[in-house]
């Protein structure tokens, strides 16, 4: 197939033209004029805009259905509404929570994995965001069922998953953080988070293997002119990538313009989405066990601590180009930026030869018109 006179964001997410060719999946040539003949089926894309598949690599629910749910069936009914909203690629995300929770979770993404879908986003990891975080900073977390960082007990999650985990969060600051971080980022990516560490324990932590801070600004000690925190210390090292919330309600507007400049193309787009995206608002959704409300698109528990989001990496790429964020590099923190954090940047990510053909086609509006995954 040949996607023709396409616009395009190419492998440094800059804008070109020209056509694309896929087959068995994979993209097999990219760029100009292609030679194609009768028999090729050939799709005219004059008008709209390729962009890669969008990858979210911290999503705990969605259309009702969470990952803790510890079910082929929830884990499939996600997939499905993820791809009508542009992400090809997830990682379900789970809670801090009991560990038969935890194990049935990582068993059925092992399925999916296995056995992937048709007609839905492909499950390509797993990002555990507990339970080795700290009970201060646990946000919408469980306090009952948060451990100091244990890798023996991480090691055997892991096993279980088949090595599917592809993140793990943790509070540095904890006895044994460090240990575990080095030792646990030989298997994956140690994300650091839900922790009270300051600027400077946050510096020894990336010195011991942490790479990556999950929703940065959230759970965490914040900038400050006197005390930069583990914000300050994530925007200035160039060895950590960083999770960002682009909806407007856990970031305002401008901090993301500056955290976007400062992080270049360390910044990566996430949902972390719970089972009421996709849902009316009112009722009453639980995560991780606690009851959570959305009102005008704003998830809160009872006391008013925001419990997740309700966005789709495709609002939010929207979102940060209509705040002035320029398009490639909005695009590419929801997409080569993610896959690179978890490793498979060599697979998904990028519109180049070799690797999967996942695609979008959006018209001028920025709308998903077509889905090619």
């Amino acid at each position: 197939m040949f996607l023709i006179n396409a616009a395009y964001y190419d492998k440094d997410f800059q804008l070109a033209q020209g056509d694309i060719e896929i087959g068995e999946g994979r993209i097999l040539q990219v760029g100009g004029s292609l030679p194609y003949g009768p028999a090729d089926m050939a799709v005219d894309c004059q008008g709209y805009t390729l962009v890669p598949g969008f990858v979210d690599i911290h999503i705990h629910g969605c259309d009702g259905a969470d990952t803790c749910d510890g079910s082929r069936e929830s884990l499939d009914k996600m997939a499905r509404f993820l791809l009508r909203r542009g992400v090809t690629s997830f990682c379900p995300t789970t809670m801090t929570a009991s560990r038969g929770t935890i194990e049935n979770a990582l068993l059925a993404a092992k399925e999916c994995a296995a056995q992937p879908l048709k007609d839905g986003a492909r499950v390509v990891g797993v990002n555990m965001e507990g339970p080795f975080i700290s009970v201060e900073k646990k946000g919408a977390q469980k306090a009952e069922y948060v451990l100091p960082p244990d890798f023996a007990l991480f090691k055997e999650y892991y096993d279980l998953s088949g090595g599917l985990v592809k993140l793990v969060d943790i509070a540095p600051e904890q006895p044994g953080g460090f240990d575990f971080a080095q030792k646990a980022s030989e298997l994956c990516t140690v994300s650091i988070a839900h922790t009270t560490a300051d600027y400077n324990l946050a510096k020894d932590a990336f010195d011991r293997g942490v790479t990556h801070a999950t929703h940065l600004f959230n759970a965490m000690s914040g900038l400050n002119h006197r005390s930069p925190g583990v914000v300050g210390a994530a925007l200035g090292d160039g060895r950590v990538r960083a999770e960002l919330i682009c909806d407007g309600i856990h970031i305002h507007p401008q901090v993301l313009r500056l955290a976007f400049r400062l992080l270049g193309e360390r910044a990566v787009v996430i949902s972390d989405s719970m089972r009421a995206n996709g849902m009316p608002e009112g009722e009453p959704f639980d995560l991780g066990g606690q009851q959570v409300t959305v009102r005008q698109g704003r998830a809160t528990l009872a006391d008013g601590t925001i419990a997740g989001s309700v966005a789709d990496l495709h609002t939010e790429v929207k979102n940060l180009i209509a705040w002035g964020i320029p398009a490639g590099q909005a695009i590419r923190a929801a997409t080569l930026s993610p896959a690179k954090a978890i490793g498979l940047e060599g697979e998904i990510g990028s519109i180049e030869p070799g690797k999967r053909a996942d695609l979008l086609v959006l018209d001028g509006k920025l709308d998903i018109v077509g889905v090619y995954h």
